[in-house]
């Protein structure tokens, strides 16, 4: 199938993606384009496998070769295992003193005691958090307060917020050339927003963004590129839609971010994997999110959460985005019964709050179920969405096309 690889096995998928980041191609792609990459961002749906591959390409570059005789890491990631680097002593006698400990013996806390992360660390956390934090260095553990609270344990999305904030120091003393880090050649990133609502996910992919420019436009100390390279992987269409967004719109003053985007998926659960470019197809992911959303409206096999209507009205948002418009009233004003599209609008600005989150799941009563049914199938079927060949078999539940037809009209299904 044109435009889409198939990989048999972790291996061989993660010498792609360092093919592209090492900008070496293979002849038929030539053919095509020859484009460099620094950044990869990668859309993958939970259970693809994107933890697994993350460590897959970070075990590569440790393996023995003619170039790496010693078996040197290369990689800094930032996945599921780099959270459990840090587990909670909760004092279970006394029960009041609490604290955070490290995992000394990580690669991840090189010279921690040398880097002077507090004043970096708390820089980001400010943006996302109200607590406040201590680093005891020769205790290798971090103590957290609020207001006149000391040792106080913070909840779980919280402390995925210090880590996360934690690595970004860590990514800006590497960034900056600290001798701890001059093994680092590849950042590998994903899905770093576990337990944080919408308005914290924008934040940080804002954020993100901004550091992989700067890792992307990297000099030596010659003025000589040297660039770290990045692959990302996220399965919130909205965090990777922002990261698309600002990776690749042009910022004034800072050279283009040479970068590409792919769709990762495994048609067949437990096997091969298929990437597909989609530079030419920037709404393809959310095509993708349309047809799960069918998937879960299916009367007698699906299942609707309240964050659904988030994903819905984040689609019909990008749709109406395509066709140069503002807001979703684009969408609304093309449905044939007027009563129905106040209906719509009043359903989809009340329960697409921030506080449906997709990590708290909360199942449709069901006369919402039904409201959010009528919604999609009449989106569906007025614009016509196309559904890529690629996920027909594996989002298709029966031989039976499901209720509502997707067409092409805001993702069109073309070959990069």
């Amino acid at each position: 199938m044109s435009g889409i690889r198939k990989y048999q096995s972790l291996r061989t998928l993660v010498t792609r993606l360092r093919d592209d980041l090492n900008q070496r191609e293979t002849e038929s792609e030539k053919k095509v384009v020859n484009k460099p990459a620094t950044i990869l961002l990668l859309y993958a749906y939970n259970r693809t496998g994107k933890t697994r591959l993350s460590m897959e390409f970070k075990d590569a570059g440790k393996r023995r070769n003619k170039k790496n005789p010693n078996g040197n890491p290369d990689t800094l990631y930032f996945n599921a295992f780099t959270e459990d680097l840090f587990t909670w002593e909760n004092d279970l006698d006394g029960d009041r003193v609490r604290h955070l400990q490290l995992n000394k013996k990580s690669k991840f806390f090189d010279a921690l005691h040398d880097l002077a992360l507090d004043e970096t660390i708390a820089n980001y956390l400010s943006r996302y958090a109200d607590f406040e934090f201590d680093i005891e260095y020769e205790e290798w553990k971090i103590v957290f307060r609020k207001d006149d609270a000391e040792n106080i344990k913070i909840s779980r999305g919280e402390q995925n917020i210090f880590v996360w904030c934690l690595f970004m120091a860590i990514c800006e003393r590497m960034l900056d050339g600290h001798e701890s880090y001059q093994w680092v050649r590849f950042l590998y990133i994903d899905d770093p927003i576990s337990s944080l609502d919408d308005n914290n996910a924008i934040s940080i992919a804002c954020d993100l963004a901004q550091l992989l420019r700067r890792a992307a436009s990297r000099k030596d100390q010659n003025g000589a590129p040297a660039p770290i390279k990045v692959v990302f992987s996220s399965h919130h269409a909205l965090f990777f839609n922002v990261m698309c967004n600002e990776i690749g719109r042009g910022k004034e003053g800072d050279p283009r971010v040479a970068h590409k985007r792919y769709f990762l998926h495994r048609p067949d659960g437990d096997g091969a994997y298929t990437l597909r470019a989609t530079e030419d197809t920037p709404f393809f992911h959310h095509v993708a999110s349309l047809a799960e959303l069918q998937l879960a409206a299916a009367p007698s096999s699906g299942k609707l959460y309240t964050f659904h209507f988030n994903a819905l009205r984040s689609i019909m948002e990008k749709t109406a985005s395509f066709f140069g418009h503002a807001d979703i009233s684009f969408c609304l004003k093309a449905l044939s019964i007027e009563g129905d599209r106040a209906l719509y609008n009043r359903a989809l600005n009340l329960l697409s709050h921030g506080k449906y989150a997709i990590h708290e799941p909360t199942e449709m009563g069901e006369d919402n179920k039904e409201l959010f049914r009528r919604i999609l199938e009449d989106f569906t079927t007025k614009f016509q969405f196309d559904l890529p060949d690629i996920l027909v078999t594996a989002l298709t539940p029966t031989p039976t096309p499901a209720a509502g037809t997707i067409g092409s009209a805001a993702a069109p299904a073309t070959t990069p």
